[in-house]
């Protein structure tokens, strides 16, 4: 019995799927996840059309917390031409959640300071 339209959309076909991720370069990988981790952060903080609609800045925490790990944990594995652009990302996300936060974090103590040490401005 062959599946209808709506059941082949609910079981993906994961073979088809790992054999897709297989040609991907761990490189675009992992610049993928950091570009979708900022995009997330920056709604999250407001600073996209929508303005304050999605703002949230506990989430917007999280993400930014994330992508300065990943950053981090990858900088040995991405090469300099991926990292610098995605590092002045994160600066300026750290610097925009300094500003928009009404209690500011101690310098250090900010969405992942503890990966990039303390970001000033703002």
């Amino acid at each position: 019995m062959s599946e209808t339209p709506a059941e082949s959309s609910a079981n993906p076909d994961f073979d088809a799927m790992a054999r897709d991720i297989a040609e991907v370069p761990a490189v675009e990988v992992i610049v993928t996840v950091a570009v979708n981790l900022m995009s997330a952060a920056a709604v999250k903080l407001g600073l996209t059309e929508e303005g304050d609609k999605f703002k949230d800045l506990d989430e917007a925490r999280k993400l930014i917390h994330a992508l300065a790990g990943l950053l981090d944990g990858s900088a040995t594995e991405i090469s300099s031409f991926h990292a610098a652009p995605l590092r002045d990302g994160l600066k300026s996300l750290q610097l925009a959640f300094r500003e928009a936060s009404l209690v500011p974090d101690e310098p250090g103590q900010g969405p992942g300071e503890k990966y990039t040490g303390p970001v000033y401005g703002g």
